[in-house]
């Protein structure tokens, strides 16, 4: 029964040896991944709402192709349409509108305010095309006290014509203003009942060749387009080559220089990196190509719109698509992302703990027998004093029951030679006393000779 005891005991200390090692190693890896995970990204939302004006700059078009390439990455975008681009960014500047990303015309300035709101680049010009009645102009300055259709209120259209009406003074009375919608507006020109039309709208439209080869309607070639891009930063300065439309009816009968704001992709700089990424490759893969107006690869770009490029547009425009997206599936490469930040500080905790808990392991278990040391060292000691028969009797007894009680210490398997060279180095104390025991006999046996 003593002996099941002491084996009972004898477990119950090793574990506590190997507990009392890992507790604290192991603390420092909850804390360690609980740090960490103040700092890890959550999951990407797997819907997005984008805000599309269907009437600028085929911005629906877009969208459906937007919608399609992030279907095969298991994102939903669910398209919302509204009446311009000034719906657009005030959609995306209210916080709980449930708007994630809009298209909006450079040059449209909502109600909202723009703050929390970032660029993920512009992605194509989007032309303004102002037709009218009459003798030959070539600037809007020159539609003054005309009837001018200038689109719907939310639209970016109406934006953009009142900013370069009002910069030429075309604006104030007798000029009047018309809010029509595009459909509206043109069968005013058509009829008569307006002067002019603002149109924002790609080249490739068919209504814009449809216009633009109309009897008795003419298209504005702006005189002063430089001048405009210089006033105002987000407008780009475009030629329509002569015959462009039509080759054989020589449609338009001559180069036509036209004013181009841009249409960007906006965000809030709350969306998830690895959704703009993921919008940022679709972007280059829908807006990519070449058109009448546009060379291959110029789009999608940093350009100017008024608004700040966000940290991951500025990366992807500098060194393209992230590593890991290049070669995993967009669920696949965000989860290693995740991981890997969660990863790499708990290794960087465990490789040095891998290196301190065993030694810390074997300096607890070792210190039981070490501590003994101490009055192996102090028999030692005092052995090399003068002493008589009664303490050198005293020092073996002592050295008997610091054997004894070293053998009761429970120590692993591995590292039992730390109990063995202790007991050798008790035998070598003890031959020493017992040497000095033998002089002492010696010397009483001689003395009465």
């Amino acid at each position: 029964m003593d002996a099941e005891n002491s084996s009972r005991r004898a477990r119950r200390i090793l574990r506590a040896d190997l507990w009392g090692t890992l507790a604290p190693a192991l603390a420092l890896i909850a804390l360690a991944f609980a740090v960490t995970l103040l700092f890890v990204k959550p999951a990407p939302p797997t819907r997005l709402t984008i805000a599309v004006a269907p009437e600028e700059g085929g911005s629906r078009y877009y969208a459906r192709r937007y919608q399609e390439i992030l279907k095969r990455q298991r994102i939903t975008l669910d398209i919302r349409e509204t009446g311009g681009s000034l719906a657009n960014f005030n959609l995306l500047s209210a916080p709980d509108s449930g708007v994630d990303v809009s298209l909006v015309q450079g040059g449209a300035d909502g109600t909202g305010s723009s703050t929390g709101i970032v660029s993920l680049g512009s992605v194509n010009y989007v032309p303004l095309w102002v037709f009218y009645r009459g003798d030959p102009i070539d600037d809007v300055r020159d539609l003054r006290g005309r009837r001018i259709a200038v689109g719907g209120t939310e639209s970016g259209t109406r934006g953009l014509a009142l900013k370069l009406l009002a910069a030429t003074g075309a604006d104030k009375p007798p000029t009047e203003l018309v809010p029509a919608e595009r459909e509206a507006a043109l069968e005013q020109l058509e009829a008569g009942g307006v002067d002019a039309v603002f149109l924002v709208s790609p080249a490739e439209a068919p209504l814009i060749k449809k216009l633009t080869a109309t009897p008795g309607i003419r298209l504005i070639s702006f005189a002063r387009a430089d001048a405009y891009v210089r006033r105002f930063p987000w407008l780009s300065r475009l030629v329509l080559p002569r015959g462009v439309f039509d080759l054989a009816a020589d449609v338009p009968e001559h180069d036509v220089i036209l004013l181009a704001p841009t249409l960007n992709l906006l965000a809030r700089d709350s969306l998830h990196p690895a959704l703009a990424y993921l919008l940022l490759r679709a972007a280059t893969e829908v807006h990519g190509g070449s058109g009448m107006l546009v060379r291959a690869g110029e789009f999608p770009a940093p350009r100017e719109s008024g608004f700040p490029i966000s940290a991951e547009a500025r990366r992807y425009y500098q060194a393209g698509v992230p590593f890991l997206q290049r070669y995993l599936p967009f669920w696949a490469a965000n989860l290693v992302d995740r991981l890997w930040v969660i990863l790499v500080p708990i290794i960087a905790v465990m490789v040095p703990l891998g290196r301190a808990v065993p030694a810390l392991y074997r300096w607890r278990v070792r210190s039981r027998v070490f501590r003994w040391y101490a009055r192996l060292k102090e028999i030692e000691l005092q052995l090399e004093e003068n002493t008589d028969r009664e303490a050198l009797d005293d020092m073996l007894r002592r050295l008997d029951d610091t054997e004894r009680a070293v053998k009761q210490i429970p120590i692993p398997l591995a590292y039992t030679d730390n109990l063995y060279f202790f007991r050798e180095h008790v035998e070598v104390v003890r031959r020493r006393i017992l040497r000095r025991l033998a002089a002492e006999s010696d010397g009483e046996v001689r003395a009465p000779a």
